[in-house]
């Protein structure tokens, strides 16, 4: 070969390789999340003044950024139980009950009662704070339990067993506070949702952590390919050796798991437990969140980094919305909107459509 001919040679190699690698960027599930966030961001840029603001007070960070990661700690949590549920084919509409239990089961016990210590009145809890915040988890874990008894072992639709929980559970930490705001005094529950660490909230080292833990579990053990195959074909799944009643117990579990961790942080930052409205309808914002995140509703396919991406792309336009002056009933309208699109986006039939080859 001539010296001319790998001159030319060379370039459109070096440009062929630009080409795949731009297009296998344009192709990447996270690219459309990641896309509607960053919109989201300059709309907020160009409509809300000081909205990229941050200021130090106290030693930690304010703004409206840290506001929307705050927020959104809770919604991420849910989030990431309800990609591994997705990703079985299951759904679970009781998660915000999940939360009003948690928090109402932490509050009850934590209440807080004036005492006077060395000459100095202040609240204590009622029971040691750690026995509390593990009573509102077991309560959570027994919800999962529930759920995934009900799917996995007496083979309910999961749409079904979890509107059981979803009714029964409001209903039952109603009972417990009387229909009552459950107000809480002990201030190192506040941290929990309120605090800061380093600057930043504490919710949210939280929820990281728990990303992070998923994460590795994920990538590290075969939890994630038997996850995957069970969503694909539950069936082919059981025959390969696979304990798939067992796999989808678990993720019912973990489901509650991550709704009981959202329902402390919400007591906390509110500093009670109100069973009317906590964690109300947050199990539609973490199926929206997910399936933002690129997750299937058909199973199979799921992302933990795109259902986080999700929890901040809501949070985002949740406070757009606010602070643009529109009416919060628009909000409900704005969602509804996404997830007709998002569905349609993820119909077979809808995108052959829009393709060449309808065959």
């Amino acid at each position: 070969m001539s010296a001319s001919m790998q001159t030319k040679l060379i370039p459109e190699a070096g440009t062929g390789g630009v080409r795949a690698l731009l297009g296998g960027a344009l192709r990447h599930p996270l690219l459309r999340p990641l896309a509607a966030l960053a919109a989201l961001l300059l709309l907020d840029l160009l409509l809300v003044p000081g909205f990229f603001r941050l200021e130090i007070k106290d030693g930690h960070l304010y703004g409206a950024l840290v506001d929307i990661v705050n927020r959104a700690a809770p919604l991420m949590l849910a989030a990431l139980g309800m990609t591994l549920v997705i990703a079985t084919r299951g759904v679970d509409i009781s998660v915000g009950a999940v939360v009003a239990i948690s928090g109402a089961v932490a509050a009850i016990l934590i209440g807080g009662k004036m005492v006077v210590i060395d000459g100095v009145s202040q609240y204590v809890s009622n029971v040691p704070m750690w026995w509390a915040l593990a009573a509102a988890i077991g309560a959570a874990l027994v919800c999962g339990a529930w759920n995934g008894l009900l799917v996995a072992v007496l083979g309910l639709q999961p749409i079904i067993a979890t509107l059981i929980l979803m009714v029964a559970g409001r209903g039952l930490a109603q009972l417990l506070t009387d229909g009552q705001i459950v107000t809480v005094y002990y201030k190192p529950f506040f941290f929990i949702g309120g605090g800061y660490l380093f600057g930043l909230p504490f919710s949210l080292y939280i929820a990281l952590a728990m990303f992070a833990l998923l994460t590795l579990l994920m990538k590290k053990t075969a939890l994630g390919l038997f996850i995957q195959s069970v969503g694909i074909n539950p069936v082919a799944s059981r025959l390969a050796g696979i304990r798939t009643a067992a796999l989808i117990f678990f993720v019912y579990i973990f489901c509650s798991f991550c709704a009981g961790l959202a329902g402390l942080m919400v007591a906390s930052n509110i500093k009670s437990a109100d069973a009317n409205n906590a964690g109300l309808l947050l199990e539609l914002d973490a199926i929206l969140a997910v399936t933002l995140g690129g997750t299937s509703l058909a199973g199979g396919r799921f992302s933990l980094v795109g259902s986080v991406i999700g929890a901040l792309i809501i949070q985002t336009l949740t406070y757009t919305i606010y602070s643009l002056g529109v009416p919060p009933e628009v909000n409900m309208v704005v969602k509804a909107i996404v997830v007709f699109l998002v569905c349609l986006s993820q119909s077979p039939q809808f995108r052959r459509i829009f393709t060449s080859d309808k065959s």
